[in-house]
């Protein structure tokens, strides 16, 4: 079965969610999802009466883009299997060398996410998701592409894992003549199934990833046969097609929209702001009445200008307006309720108040969408973050940027999400462990009991801080003091020194001094 006959055979799956992926984007982002027979990328598209939903779904996917891969923090870890660690039979001393290593292949990672334009198709990608409940994203080698829903259709097992996947995408026939040759006959046999369309310059190429064993293989055909070159292969770990959903629904393969939850009340607010302003536009018409047996002619009246002099009668001109806007508080009191639902169901209520983004600042938000939206946040955490970074962290090492990390050795952690939240009640539970060690034992058991270096390590773990070359180890404060302790014992031994010396000066000041000698004693001869 050629690619293009699977392609229409899952069509049919995805037609309903199809459906209400365009309906939901006509309320929100008329532009996200089409029709996938509307192929004009000139045709005018319909915008909706109001602009809550517009501001709705940019507002949630820059928080979940926020959260899940924010600017100024990390998204994730290498750290060391402990058990692993153990099993090869290396010193644990060793660690403090692996995590330095470590911090230095995060920054890199994270410099080269940074210079890329990831974060420009993710955030696309994340009001996909909000709006059509799906989205396939393409991870090649140095950028990300975006498919969205009218583009392909996926296939799931029973477990929601993705076992095959087809793309379809449209492109012109003279770029296929010039990149395969022999493909050329097959370009001129299909004029003649787009006559008539407008469209007889473009073809379309359908891509077809299988799951096969432990591994995703891939291809790409036109007009039914496989374009030469096109083959690809990837391990299940390291699989650059990402099929992701919002909302998962036992037994769909595909998934729901956050807009499609509140789809009521959009559309309420849509046809109330419709009403409102259809009917304030009548309310605020005005029109003049001349009276039938009135000298002034309705066309003098309408070509007189401000300030112009006309011939007739004051009383033969009326002035009709409807002025029913004392009507509309009805309406206006239900587009409050329908609006004020609305901003909660998509975070728009809490507004940024800091210049710059923070640490804290990305982990309350993180704390803010998990409560929100239960555990759809931690979905996009498991489905998008992981499979995302093993891509990265893959591609990267076989270009030689960063050095190949043993697998059974290193594992990576996402400190987004629930992790993320994890780490900062990590921190409140150990400020509160050790104010209740201070206020039943006392201060002193803190000292006593309590290893301070461990302390400050747990904090800066939780807080995502890396403590190398930052925090002094017992030996270096050992060494410090006791260079200190000897720097104090050499200043007591000075001031001692000084004050003997003093003493002895004061002692030889007290002795009586003997005359000088006179010419005579000098020339006298010494006796024996």
């Amino acid at each position: 079965m050629t690619a293009q006959a699977r392609y229409e055979a899952l069509s049919s799956d995805r037609n309903q969610f199809l459906q209400s992926a365009i309906d939901a984007s006509k309320l929100t982002l008329p532009y996200l999802i089409k029709q996938d027979e509307d192929n004009s990328s000139h045709k005018t598209l319909l915008n909706p009466y109001q602009s809550v939903g517009a501001k709705g779904v940019v507002t949630l996917a820059s928080k979940l883009m926020l959260a899940l891969l924010p600017v100024q923090t990390s998204f994730f870890k290498l750290q060391v299997d402990e058990t692993s660690l153990i099993g090869e039979g290396i010193d644990p001393k060793v660690r403090s060398d692996l995590d330095l290593s470590f911090s230095k292949i995060e920054r890199t990672m994270m410099e080269s996410i940074a210079a890329s334009d990831d974060r420009v198709t993710v955030h696309q990608a994340l009001k996909h998701l909000v709006v059509a409940g799906n989205a396939l994203i393409y991870m090649a080698k140095d950028k990300l592409k975006l498919y969205p829903l009218n583009r392909y259709v996926v296939d799931r097992d029973g477990l929601g894992n993705v076992i095959e996947i087809v793309t379809k995408e449209r492109i012109s026939k003279k770029l296929v003549e010039e990149m395969f040759p022999q493909l050329k006959s097959m370009v001129v046999d299909s004029e003649e199934s787009y006559a008539g369309t407008g469209q007889n310059n473009q073809c379309d190429v359908y891509t077809h990833i299988r799951r096969d064993n432990n591994r995703y293989i891939w291809h790409q055909e036109v007009y039914g046969k496989i374009i030469p070159k096109s083959q690809g292969k990837a391990p299940l770990d390291t699989n650059p097609w990402l099929a992701l959903r919002f909302n998962t629904v036992d037994n769909e393969a595909y998934g729901r929209g956050r807009v499609e939850e509140f789809i009521g009340d959009l559309k309420s607010l849509d046809a109330l702001s419709q009403a409102i302003i259809e009917g304030s536009a009548a309310a605020a018409k005005v029109v003049f009445t001349v009276s039938p047996s009135s000298t002034t002619k309705p066309s003098t009246l309408a070509k007189a200008g401000n300030g112009a002099i006309v011939q007739g009668r004051p009383d033969d001109i009326g002035v009709v307006q409807v002025g029913k806007t004392a009507d509309f508080n009805t309406a206006y009191q239900m587009i409050q309720s329908l609006e004020r639902r609305i901003a909660e169901a998509f975070l728009i209520l809490t507004v940024r108040n800091s210049e710059r983004t923070t640490a804290e600042e990305v982990r309350m938000t993180q704390m803010e969408l998990e409560q929100q939206l239960g555990g759809l946040f931690s979905l996009l955490t498991v489905d998008f973050l992981v499979p995302y970074l093993n891509r990265k962290l893959s591609v990267a090492q076989k270009a030689g940027e960063i050095p190949r990390l043993p697998s059974k050795l290193v594992k990576p952690t996402i400190v987004a999400g629930v992790n993320a939240l994890g780490r900062g009640q990590d921190r409140e539970s150990l400020a509160m462990f050790m104010q209740t060690i201070a206020g039943t034992m006392g201060p002193e058991a803190i000292v006593k009991y309590i290893n301070p270096e461990e302390v400050v390590k747990r904090l800066a773990t939780s807080q995502g801080i890396d403590v190398l070359n930052l925090v002094r180890t017992a030996e270096e404060v050992q060494g410090e003091q006791a260079a200190a302790q000897e720097q104090q014992e050499q200043l007591e031994l000075t001031k001692q020194a000084s004050k003997f010396a003093q003493v002895a000066q004061a002692e030889g000041q007290t002795e009586q001094p003997q005359p000088p000698a006179t010419p005579q004693q000098i020339n006298q001869p010494t006796q024996e």
